[in-house]
Protein backbone atom coordinates (compact mmCIF):
# COMPACT_ATOMS: atom_id res chain seq x y z
CA UNK A 1 0.00 0.00 0.00
CA UNK A 2 1.42 3.38 -0.94
CA UNK A 3 1.94 6.26 1.50
CA UNK A 4 -0.93 8.43 0.22
CA UNK A 5 -3.51 5.68 0.75
CA UNK A 6 -2.07 4.99 4.20
CA UNK A 7 -2.46 8.71 5.09
CA UNK A 8 -6.08 8.73 3.90
CA UNK A 9 -6.88 5.64 5.96
CA UNK A 10 -5.14 7.17 8.99
CA UNK A 11 -7.20 10.36 8.65
CA UNK A 12 -10.32 8.18 8.48
CA UNK A 13 -9.25 6.23 11.58
CA UNK A 14 -8.61 9.51 13.43
CA UNK A 15 -12.13 10.76 12.47
CA UNK A 16 -10.59 13.72 10.61
CA UNK A 17 -12.52 12.78 7.45
CA UNK A 18 -15.71 10.85 6.74
CA UNK A 19 -15.96 7.56 4.84
CA UNK A 20 -17.38 9.41 1.81
CA UNK A 21 -14.47 11.86 1.83
CA UNK A 22 -11.99 8.97 2.07
CA UNK A 23 -13.64 7.25 -0.90
CA UNK A 24 -13.45 10.46 -2.95
CA UNK A 25 -9.78 10.94 -2.07
CA UNK A 26 -8.90 7.36 -3.00
CA UNK A 27 -10.87 7.67 -6.26
CA UNK A 28 -8.96 10.88 -7.03
CA UNK A 29 -5.68 9.02 -6.45
CA UNK A 30 -6.79 6.24 -8.80
CA UNK A 31 -7.88 8.74 -11.49
CA UNK A 32 -4.54 10.52 -11.24
CA UNK A 33 -2.69 7.26 -11.73
CA UNK A 34 -4.82 6.12 -14.67
CA UNK A 35 -4.31 9.42 -16.51
CA UNK A 36 -0.52 9.03 -16.43
CA UNK A 37 0.63 6.39 -18.92
CA UNK A 38 3.01 3.81 -17.40
CA UNK A 39 6.66 4.60 -17.88
CA UNK A 40 6.04 8.33 -18.25
CA UNK A 41 8.01 10.50 -15.87
CA UNK A 42 5.80 13.41 -15.02
CA UNK A 43 6.33 15.56 -11.99
CA UNK A 44 3.48 16.51 -9.71
CA UNK A 45 1.22 19.26 -11.01
CA UNK A 46 2.09 22.53 -9.35
CA UNK A 47 -0.58 23.74 -6.98
CA UNK A 48 -2.24 26.99 -7.94
CA UNK A 49 -1.43 29.96 -5.72
CA UNK A 50 -3.94 32.58 -6.87
CA UNK A 51 -7.53 32.93 -7.98
CA UNK A 52 -7.55 35.42 -10.84
CA UNK A 53 -10.59 37.35 -12.09
CA UNK A 54 -10.08 39.32 -15.32
CA UNK A 55 -12.76 41.51 -16.88
CA UNK A 56 -12.23 43.30 -20.19
CA UNK A 57 -14.99 45.49 -21.56
CA UNK A 58 -15.13 47.94 -24.42
CA UNK A 59 -17.53 50.61 -23.28
CA UNK A 60 -19.51 52.15 -26.13
CA UNK A 61 -20.66 55.11 -24.02
CA UNK A 62 -17.45 56.99 -24.71
CA UNK A 63 -15.66 56.41 -21.40
CA UNK A 64 -13.27 54.01 -23.08
CA UNK A 65 -12.40 50.42 -22.29
CA UNK A 66 -12.73 49.04 -18.77
CA UNK A 67 -10.36 46.49 -17.32
CA UNK A 68 -10.42 44.69 -13.97
CA UNK A 69 -7.65 42.32 -12.93
CA UNK A 70 -7.96 40.86 -9.42
CA UNK A 71 -5.60 38.28 -7.93
CA UNK A 72 -6.62 36.67 -4.63
CA UNK A 73 -4.14 34.39 -2.83
CA UNK A 74 -5.73 30.94 -2.44
CA UNK A 75 -3.95 30.65 0.90
CA UNK A 76 -6.27 33.42 2.13
CA UNK A 77 -9.30 31.35 1.08
CA UNK A 78 -7.86 28.22 2.70
CA UNK A 79 -7.23 30.09 5.96
CA UNK A 80 -10.77 31.47 5.92
CA UNK A 81 -12.23 27.98 5.55
CA UNK A 82 -10.10 26.73 8.44
CA UNK A 83 -11.20 29.65 10.61
CA UNK A 84 -14.85 28.63 10.32
CA UNK A 85 -14.07 25.70 12.62
CA UNK A 86 -13.22 28.21 15.38
CA UNK A 87 -16.55 30.06 15.20
CA UNK A 88 -18.96 29.04 17.98
CA UNK A 89 -22.08 27.14 16.80
CA UNK A 90 -24.44 29.92 17.96
CA UNK A 91 -22.53 32.50 15.92
CA UNK A 92 -22.49 30.19 12.89
CA UNK A 93 -26.26 29.86 13.10
CA UNK A 94 -26.64 33.66 13.14
CA UNK A 95 -24.21 34.11 10.23
CA UNK A 96 -25.96 31.40 8.20
CA UNK A 97 -29.34 33.03 8.87
CA UNK A 98 -28.06 36.44 7.72
CA UNK A 99 -26.44 34.95 4.62
CA UNK A 100 -29.66 33.15 3.76
CA UNK A 101 -31.68 36.32 4.31
CA UNK A 102 -29.30 38.12 1.92
CA UNK A 103 -29.85 35.47 -0.76
CA UNK A 104 -26.70 33.42 -0.12
CA UNK A 105 -27.93 30.01 1.12
CA UNK A 106 -24.61 28.64 2.40
CA UNK A 107 -24.18 26.60 5.57
CA UNK A 108 -20.73 27.54 6.86
CA UNK A 109 -20.76 24.56 9.24
CA UNK A 110 -20.64 22.29 6.16
CA UNK A 111 -17.67 24.11 4.60
CA UNK A 112 -14.59 21.89 4.84
CA UNK A 113 -11.01 22.39 3.54
CA UNK A 114 -11.44 19.34 1.27
CA UNK A 115 -14.38 21.06 -0.46
CA UNK A 116 -12.25 24.11 -1.24
CA UNK A 117 -9.46 21.91 -2.59
CA UNK A 118 -11.94 20.07 -4.83
CA UNK A 119 -13.19 23.40 -6.13
CA UNK A 120 -9.65 24.61 -6.84
CA UNK A 121 -8.85 21.34 -8.64
CA UNK A 122 -11.90 21.80 -10.88
CA UNK A 123 -11.27 25.49 -11.55
CA UNK A 124 -8.52 25.15 -14.15
CA UNK A 125 -10.19 27.72 -16.37
CA UNK A 126 -13.77 28.87 -16.30
CA UNK A 127 -15.21 31.29 -18.81
CA UNK A 128 -18.20 33.23 -17.56
CA UNK A 129 -20.76 34.31 -20.13
CA UNK A 130 -21.67 37.98 -19.99
CA UNK A 131 -24.77 39.47 -21.64
CA UNK A 132 -22.69 42.10 -23.42
CA UNK A 133 -20.85 40.66 -26.47
CA UNK A 134 -18.16 43.34 -26.10
CA UNK A 135 -17.15 42.10 -22.64
CA UNK A 136 -15.07 39.14 -21.54
CA UNK A 137 -14.84 37.70 -18.01
CA UNK A 138 -12.34 34.99 -17.06
CA UNK A 139 -11.98 33.27 -13.70
CA UNK A 140 -9.07 30.86 -13.26
CA UNK A 141 -6.33 29.64 -10.93
CA UNK A 142 -2.65 30.22 -11.49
Amino acid sequence: MDEQRRQILQMLADDRITVDEAVRLIDALDRGRSETPPGTASGPKSRPKYLRVVVNSTDSSGDGPSRVNVRVPLQLLRAGVRLTSLVPPQALAKVNAELSRSGVPIDLAELKPQHLEELIDQLDEVHVDVDDPESMVRVFCE
